[in-house]
């Protein structure tokens, strides 16, 4: 890279041999049909670099879920598991909105779905073993005989459930586990780390594990946790009465997934180096660094942004990265990738550079660094060198920025961590601030 400068290269075109889902993998693959799902761009927060001295330089990759969706109405079929909490805390209305929102779930697969129940007090039953949804009012039955018991197992619940969506060997549907859990877990393994590490074992497999806590009661940082090991969400219920809800739209955001299992790599010529991505731990290789995106639902942009460093070199232009998406496609039951290379002008004129500056790249950097200062917001509150007047002024100034930015959602999220600040809750400012963090890390608007 200090020698001559890279030309750019062209894209090649689409190969007819790529992955079929559901088929043992070809040694190709397709790079980016005309019908494929995703698009990626790539920004750079700024077209032009230092020539004359180690720069730092931030990336923003955005993966956008394109068009309407799953084209002539198809979709990928779900691998699902429900893992219910029944402790005793759950009795009476929490555990009938419960049913109410499986019974949601039922109606909304398809006989090509398959559906695991299973619920964990101090012992685990499987409600339903991994099947498919061909008989759904036999199903609802089963839902409606679920009772409360005694103590909350919820590691054991949540093994189980993985293990049968793991006994189910079918490629190309979408993998997920709904976990809901109103309690610390106070049997079984009871370990944060070890429970966390299990879970990465999950997502090893393939399976995504979504975290729903319910009430004041439940551990935040462990099913927040729980999620960002697995790639899923994590959404903290308030009331009974919106659980129903949450599991419909939870599920409505997996039946509309358009690409799994996307993974976007950015492979490094010489000089070029990833410094950190935020809000995501990356896999670095030799000269490569990879994160795992996930499952993509239509409407969706995933943005991340990438902190490089950029040796001196001459004035000229360089290849900095070549950014690889790879997934699984619904539209075209392929494994697609697209390529993007991520081109950088070096030169000494500083004039050139402070032209040179993305907008679009600096706003993504702000929300970033609005969700390190909710961080350290969350933290001074729990170690009361915050007082609640200062919690409240950071609140509405971070809740200003991200309505700014079109953070719409998590802006929404910081009036109910204002509300809940005005009734002196502080449990609920806490696990909302949790999602709200976890969200913006997440880097998904739609």
């Amino acid at each position: 890279m200090n020698g001559q400068p890279t030309q750019v290269l062209g894209t090649p075109g689409a190969d007819p041999n790529r992955t079929q889902i559901g088929q043992p993998p070809l040694a190709t693959m397709g790079v980016g049909s005309r019908n494929a799902s995703l698009q990626l761009t790539v920004h750079t927060s700024n077209a032009y670099a230092n020539s004359t001295e180690p720069t730092r330089h931030h990336l923003l990759t955005q993966v956008t879920a394109v068009g309407a969706g799953v084209s002539a109405g198809r979709r990928l079929p779900v691998n699902l598991a429900l893992v219910i909490d029944r402790s005793g805390s759950m009795e009476g209305e929490p555990l009938e909105y419960v049913k109410r929102a499986c019974n949601y779930v039922v109606d909304m697969l398809t006989p090509e779905d398959v559906l695991t129940i299973v619920t964990f007090e101090e012992t685990v039953d499987i409600i339903m073993p991994a099947r498919r949804v061909t008989e759904p009012q036999l199903i609802k039955q089963h839902i409606a005989r679920i009772s409360a018991g005694n103590t909350t197992n919820l590691f054991d619940g949540l093994y189980a459930a993985g293990a049968q969506v793991a006994s189910v060997p079918l490629e190309g549907y979408v993998t997920r586990v709904l976990l809901l859990t109103d309690g610390e877990p106070t049997a079984g393994l009871k370990d944060f780390a070890s429970i966390v590490n299990q879970v990465a074992e999950l997502k090893a497999r393939g399976i995504t594990v979504t975290a729903l806590g319910f009430g004041p009661e439940y551990n935040e940082e462990l099913m927040a946790g729980i999620a960002r090991r697995s790639g899923g969400n994590y959404h903290y219920i308030a009331r009974p009465e919106e659980i129903p809800d949450v599991f419909r739209k939870e599920i409505e955001q997996v039946l509309g997934i358009t690409g799994r299992n996307a993974r976007l790599t950015l492979h490094l010529p010489h000089g070029c180096t990833v410094r950190q991505v935020y809000g995501t731990t990356p896999a670095h290789g030799a000269r490569s660094s990879e994160i795992f995106l996930g499952d993509i639902e239509r409407g969706t942009t995933v943005s991340k942004l990438w902190e490089m460093e950029l040796e001196a070199r001459r004035s000229a232009t360089y290849r900095i990265a070549k950014a690889v998406l790879t997934w699984d496609d619904a539209n075209t039951g392929l494994i697609e990738t697209t390529t993007q290379n991520v081109l950088l002008e070096f030169t000494r004129d500083m004039a050139t550079i402070s032209r040179g500056a993305d907008p679009l790249v600096a706003q993504e950097l702000a929300v970033v660094m609005a969700s390190r200062d909710l961080e350290k917001t969350m933290q001074g509150m729990k170690t009361q060198q915050l007082s609640l007047a200062d919690v409240t002024r950071a609140i509405e100034r971070t809740q200003q920025l991200l309505t700014q930015q079109g953070r719409i959602n998590e802006a929404q999220e910081l009036n109910q961590v204002a509300q809940a600040a005005q009734r002196g809750d502080g449990s609920a400012m806490e696990k909302t601030l949790i999602g709200t963090i976890y969200h913006l890390d997440q880097g998904r608007k739609r």
